[in-house]
């Protein structure tokens, strides 16, 4: 592993710019991909260098230039279409799910289609509830669509230049909240295969598994856990679609006791599909304890005193795992030694 430290956008941008490098036939666009900001730096200086033909802004229209990004791919071309914020995919949902989905297997193999779109989710300066929120599982649902939502700056960069590479539409999860977060990335171009989950921390008392955020949210609580004698085991999944299930169930086959943290709401959501994969592989082995959390179930609130209610935490986290561990709910967990910075609008 590299010495070299960066940024969540730092990593996006530098992948962006390797695959940009390696194959001509990628290009870049979307809402404000060539403004002064470049989403958060995530584009920054792709314009300069590639011109208005591979980099370039498009109206604010997601269903048609969904639509384009379709027709790209069929052409030939490896299009990464970014959208700010996933919610505004419920506009592009027929391009998405009846097409890009489709189109392979409706053409029995013969077209394949190389789209990436990315797409932002979470909370930050009070986005409330057409801006917030985490629809991935809309996504995991539907054949033919990839899914990944890469936790740190190293998996940032790796997932996407393998899903630039992919021949079937990928849908790229990322969250506000993990842009400032730095870690260790190569700077040569590397792949993070789709479907391979990691083990963040060896434990042998709970199975933490968190998803995008809420791996860092995850591993916070595994640290607090640690005061309180409970050793958690935490499974980032990275990708969603395919899902590393066979990573997960070997952890709980150990454990016996799970909890998926998703930063989504949890009706058939992701935590659902993950504990039911996990149940159906081990229910014929000694008892298991199951418990799940995510979005309190109400539209996503803009104010800060109901989003710390709302929001699954590092210490909500590690006194549900610990409950599961003791079946005592009367520990009250610490605080964790670092937070999440403030993140300021308009995003």
């Amino acid at each position: 592993m590299s010495d070299r430290e960066l940024t969540y956008v730092e990593a996006v941008r530098e992948a962006t710019e390797q695959e940009m490098e390696r194959d001509g036939s990628v290009v870049v666009f979307g809402l404000d991909v060539d403004d002064p900001k470049a989403i958060q730096g995530t584009t920054r200086g792709l314009a300069e260098r590639y011109g208005p033909e591979r980099v370039f802004g498009t109206p604010l229209s997601e269903d048609a230039m969904t639509g384009v990004a379709v027709g790209m791919s069929l052409a030939g071309l490896r299009p990464i279409h970014v959208h700010i914020r996933m919610d505004f995919l419920l506009l592009a949902m027929n391009q998405l799910v009846n097409i890009a989905a489709k189109a392979r297997y409706m053409y029995g193999g013969q077209v394949r289609l190389p789209m990436v779109v990315r797409s932002i989710i979470g909370r930050s300066w009070g986005q409330g509830a057409q801006h917030s929120q985490g629809l991935h599982s809309l996504f995991m649902h539907t054949p033919g669509l990839r899914v990944v939502a890469p936790a740190d700056p190293h998996d940032a960069k790796g997932c996407l230049a393998q899903a630039i590479r992919m021949d079937d539409p990928v849908i790229f999860v990322e969250h506000r909240l993990l842009y400032p977060l730095r870690g260790r990335v190569p700077a040569q171009s590397y792949v993070v295969p789709a479907g391979a989950g990691r083990v963040r921390r060896e434990g042998r008392d709970v199975t933490l598994v968190g998803i995008s955020h809420m791996v860092t949210e995850c591993s916070r609580a595994a640290a607090l856990l640690a005061k309180g004698g409970i050793e958690a085991e935490l499974i980032d999944p990275v990708w969603l679609a395919p899902l590393d299930v066979r990573l997960i169930v070997e952890s709980v086959r150990r454990t016996r006791r799970l909890c998926v943290v998703d930063t989504a709401w949890l009706n058939c959501g992701a935590s659902a599909e993950i504990v039911a994969r996990v149940a159906e592989a081990l229910s014929d082995g000694p008892p298991l304890r199951f418990r799940r959390l995510g979005h309190a179930a109400s539209p996503c609130p803009p104010a800060p005193t109901l989003e710390a209610l709302y929001y699954p935490d590092a210490r909500r986290i590690a006194a549900v795992a610990y409950e599961l561990v003791t079946g005592r709910a009367d520990w009250e967990p610490g605080r964790p030694a670092d937070a999440d910075p403030e993140m300021e609008g308009p995003f």
